[in-house]
C-alpha cells in the first residue's frame, strides 16, 4: 500500500483556504467600492 503525502495533502488544504480567502476580500472589495461610487467620494489625500 502507498504511503500518503502529508505535504501534498496540507498543500491542498492551504491553497484551497487562500482561495476562499481572496474570493471573501474581492467580494468585500467590491462592495465597499459600489458603496463609495453613488455617495460623494473623499477629495485627493494630496
Amino acid at each position: 500500500m502507498a504511503k500518503p503525502n502529508y505535504s501534498f495533502e496540507k498543500r491542498q488544504r492551504e491553497l484551497a483556504k487562500k482561495k476562499k480567502q481572496d474570493e471573501k476580500d474581492a467580494k468585500k472589495q467590491a462592495e465597499r467600492e459600489a458603496k463609495q461610487k453613488p455617495g460623494t467620494t473623499p477629495p485627493p489625500a494630496e
